[in-house]
């Protein structure tokens, strides 16, 4: 068991400032967008007006920190404990403290993210590894400290940069590079992976730099560097692989391609383990993100013709808001959608906005997650992946066996989710994911 604590924090504000590519700058007001967390007949909730825009007073209190620790490990002593926040953890005032209590000398402790601007001294790393943190995810952008000075807004990037030789030599050291054309990349981004594996990295996530609405900037902040023009995602696939085969490093490209485990969506590359799923038996249309779209695609043109997938043009499944749904061709559309179970709408304008030529659809929020962000899978093997993978797949087919449309004569096998790999979902988890207007929907569902 990893438990996790979460120091809570906020972007911008908690983190020395924002960093000329982060994701938040330049978010004010944001009116709700909805989400599978609203009440059926009011948009907002604290999800989708505070939550996910990563609005907190400030970071908790050591005491807090501690009690949400031990209400996790009541029952048993957990295998590590990850320490996470939205903002930057190098500034917890606690941090050392919180490490040397949460380990005590025995559960190795794992730091979610820092960028390294809270060290002013340049020797913070040591204390804390001693202390028992055994991995952290560091956002180096650069190991030129010009250019941290410049685009990360770190005041002291000198002592980060040598905290950060101190964790590569000590612990095992993930870091992060958002890549930005003409500014860390060429010979600026060979540099710094020359000088990450000569310390001793164990590994290295080259991140896509979102710059549009269409690339997840939702909230009416983009773009957040006029002028730049990021690269593809799948230029970060073909970069991530080319560093992959030249350094010793575990390379990864976000939010695609994971060269090592296939992820996200390594199913789509190991065609023979889509033998473990369940047979489907019904008809439906899943809409998902252009990023996901071929994987799903493929996926399942394999298992069938049952089932077609249909993108909308946003990048990331779970930003998805109302304005995708209103702009979706509706014509390959069947009357029983699935759509990402964490898209940004309320219920009723996505049914409103897949009803708008007049077809009575059902829509029903899936999954929260398909499959294995690239950035998560940097530290887990090609068989949890696939393991990680077969499960959500198959809670899916067997929500599309229940709530698909009419089953088709071509199903030659009926197999019952009883014998699937995953768990039966029962009647009250359907209820809890459905969009329904009134009776007759009810009445079209459960009959």
């Amino acid at each position: 068991m990893d438990a996790v604590v979460d120091i809570g924090g906020r972007p911008g504000y908690n983190c020395g400032g924002f960093c000329s590519f982060c994701y938040f700058k330049g978010v004010n007001t944001v009116e709700p967008l909805g989400c599978k967390h609203c009440p059926p007949h009011k948009k907002g909730c604290d999800y989708c007006s505070r939550t996910v825009i990563e609005i907190q007073p400030g970071f908790k209190s050591l005491d807090q920190l501690v009690f949400e620790a031990s209400q996790q490990c009541i029952l048993s002593r957990p295998d590590s404990i990850t320490i996470k926040g939205n903002g930057d953890a190098s500034f917890y005032p606690d941090l050392l403290k919180l490490v040397q209590t949460l380990s005590n000398g025995v559960v190795p402790i794992r730091l979610d993210y820092t960028s390294g601007k809270g060290f002013f001294i340049g020797d913070e790393a040591g204390p804390l590894v001693e202390a028992g943190l055994r991995r952290i995810s560091f956002s180096v952008f650069s190991t030129d400290p010009e250019l941290r000075r410049r685009y990360v807004n770190d005041k002291h990037p000198e002592a980060a940069l040598s905290n950060l030789r101190t964790f590569c030599e000590r612990c095992d050291l993930y870091a992060m590079i958002v890549l930005i054309p003409g500014i860390n990349d060429g010979q600026e981004m060979e540099k710094t992976c020359n000088d990450l594996e000569e310390m001793g990295a164990k590994g290295l996530m080259l991140m896509s730099f979102a710059n549009s609405k269409e690339q997840g900037l939702i909230f009416g902040n983009d773009p957040l560097m006029p002028g730049i023009v990021p690269y593809s995602v799948e230029k970060i696939r073909r970069i991530a692989t080319e560093i992959n085969e030249r350094y010793d490093m575990r390379v990864i490209g976000t939010p695609l391609w994971d060269p090592q485990t296939g992820a996200p969506f390594a199913l789509a590359h190991h065609n023979k383990e889509l033998n473990r799923l369940p047979a489907i038996e019904r008809s439906a249309t899943i809409i998902t993100s252009s990023v996901a779209y071929p994987f799903l695609s493929a996926i399942f043109k394999e298992l069938g013709e049952d089932v077609n997938v249909v993108a909308v043009n946003k990048e990331i499944g779970n930003l998805i808001t109302l304005e995708d749904f209103n702009c979706l061709d509706l014509r390959n559309i069947k009357e029983r959608v699935l759509i990402p179970g964490m898209v940004l709408a309320h219920d009723q304008e996505i049914r409103r906005a897949l009803r708008r030529d007049g077809v009575r659809r059902l829509v029903f929020r899936g999954p929260d997650d398909l499959t294995v962000e690239s950035e998560r899978s940097i530290y887990m093997t090609t068989e949890e992946v696939i393991a990680r993978e077969v499960e959500a797949f198959s809670g899916l087919i067997c929500q599309i066996n229940e709530l698909g449309g009419e089953e088709t004569e071509s199903t030659a096998v009926q197999k019952d989710c009883d014998n699937c790999s995953c768990e039966r979902m029962d009647r009250s988890h359907y209820q809890e994911s459905l969009i329904i207007e009134d009776e007759e929907d009810i009445e079209q569902t459960i009959g």
